[in-house]
């Protein structure tokens, strides 16, 4: 009786046309919306022009009352779908590519998004709190002008540094580019760039929200690169060995 084992590499996978790479909207969608919630609707109690007079301003409870409402409830929604949206891009991204390829950097890409995800629930969620029970709010009176000062302070980064997992999710594919060459390699300069930016703002300043207003927009952007883009995410199929069923010997007929 003989065992024979066999090993077979398949062949790369056919490039997908752009018609069959429209997942990739829900990326586009959810950075745009992402930034829109984090950057358009940054509620503050103070203006551009407050802040070119005085300076740096100090958030005091007497600023509660200046607080758009509207703004951070729209804010909390276009968020809540931002994340929401987020989590569909992880799925797709799981189904599209990951079940056709062994990939450290491409898990690492769906990983940050859920991170994301995760992080922005809560702060986009502050945002939210702060409109139900601020002033002008359905809720208000449940807390005082101090008790509100201490939900303007979970907005302050809230919205900001959850972004980082996305920037992580950047940088994979950046080595997805350089190091696997299944992804743009213009593209992923580019953002190895902006990840080393926003890095090197890391390390200089100590601020640690500087991945939010980067971060939707740099998702949209490298979405829709791959979506209309000549290449898309070249992947190849996973290298099987199976060993074959072992051979059964029959007796001869006598």
């Amino acid at each position: 009786m003989s065992q024979i084992t066999a090993a077979r590499a398949r062949a790369p996978r056919p490039r997908t046309s752009r018609s069959g790479r429209l997942w990739l909207l829900w990326g586009v969608a959810a950075g745009l919306l992402g930034f829109t919630a984090t950057i358009l609707f940054d509620v503050r109690p103070w203006t551009e022009a407050d802040y070119a007079r005085g300076g740096v301003l100090i958030a005091a409870a007497e600023d509660m009352p200046n607080l758009d409402p509207t703004g951070n409830r729209l804010g909390f929604l276009f968020g809540f779908a931002a994340v929401a949206y987020l989590l569909v891009l992880h799925g797709a991204w799981r189904v599209r590519t990951e079940r056709v390829q062994d990939s450290v950097a491409s898990r690492v890409f769906a990983a940050g998004l859920v991170t994301s995800a995760a992080g922005l629930t809560f702060g986009y969620a502050w945002k939210g709190t702060l409109a139900l029970y601020g002033h002008g709010g359905p809720e208000f009176g449940s807390f005082g002008d101090e008790g509100l000062l201490v939900f303007y302070a979970l907005t302050d980064f809230g919205a900001f540094i959850p972004w980082f997992g996305v920037l992580v999710s950047l940088g994979a594919l950046a080595a997805m580019a350089w190091v696997e060459r299944s992804v743009s390699r213009i593209l992923g300069t580019l953002l190895a760039g902006l990840v080393l930016l926003v890095t090197a703002g890391y390390i200089v300043t100590g601020v640690p929200g500087l991945a939010g207003p980067v971060g939707g927009l740099g998702l949209a952007f490298a979405s829709l690169w791959l979506l209309v883009g000549r290449r898309g995410v070249a992947v190849r199929e996973r290298v099987d060995a199976h060993p074959a069923a072992p051979a059964v010997e029959e007796e001869p007929r006598r």
